[in-house]
């Protein structure tokens, strides 16, 4: 019997990676050690929920809850997932990841209670579900925002025609900082811009670089 319940450790294992590999194509934070670790480890906790107590049932009085520790996993994975997420250029990072790890660990949760076809079908779902929301559907689609640092030539002037180099393209400017380098003859700025849906950060870089004054741009990661 126990070499079933560790197929059904492995077969949750599995099906995390295969949502950690679609989550580290797209460079997030959790990816497939992550993911494998969650679903195998809430399999193996569901297992001990439903069966590591057998040798107990029957004797005096006690009484058993076999749901007690697979609600522990449901709220733990909730703290690991918070770690997850963070504040980043004024946009918070992390939601989508913190969520499949708790997703994650209900699929292990599943296949460890023997709910094979709901694990694997909840799987597929979710994979079909990222391929789904990431595609460039417009409706589908939200702004993002980027940090860039410019450093420009002080001339009168230049700082409205960065601001209206980029108001012009209807990139909205969320936040700019900027001062005197050591030497008077060069400015640094720093500037926070949100960019209109499915533009390419990209194509930004070589064109504000055509803007005269301008020395230096860099995307801040």
């Amino acid at each position: 019997m126990e070499y079933g319940f560790l197929l059904r450790i492995v077969l949750a294992g599995v099906c995390g990676a295969i949502i950690g590999y679609e989550r580290k194509s797209r460079m997030k934070e959790a990816g497939i050690r992550t993911h494998f670790v969650v679903a195998a480890g809430a399999a193996l906790m569901m297992l001990i929920s439903k069966y590591g107590f057998d040798d107990m049932i029957g004797q005096g009085d006690i009484a058993l809850d076999p749901s007690r520790i697979a609600a522990q996993v449901v709220s733990g994975v909730g703290f690991l997932g918070a770690g997850m997420i963070f504040m980043q250029r004024q946009t918070v990072k992390g939601l989508t990841t913190a969520a499949g790890i708790w997703l994650t660990a209900g699929i292990g949760m599943a296949i460890g209670a023997g709910l094979y076809i709901v694990g694997i079908g909840t799987t597929i779902l979710i994979l079909a579900a990222q391929k789904l929301l990431h595609s460039k559907i417009n409706w589908l689609a939200s702004p993002r925002t980027e940090q860039l640092s410019i450093r420009l030539r002080n001339e009168p002037d230049v700082l409205n025609l960065i601001l209206n180099f980029l108001q012009e393209r209807e990139i909205t400017i969320l936040q700019f900082h900027t001062e005197k380098l050591n030497d008077s003859s060069e400015l640094a700025l720093d500037i926070t811009i949100k960019l209109p849906i499915n533009f390419e950060i990209e194509k930004l870089l070589p064109l504000i670089q055509e803007v005269t004054y301008v020395t230096v741009v860099e995307l801040q990661n």
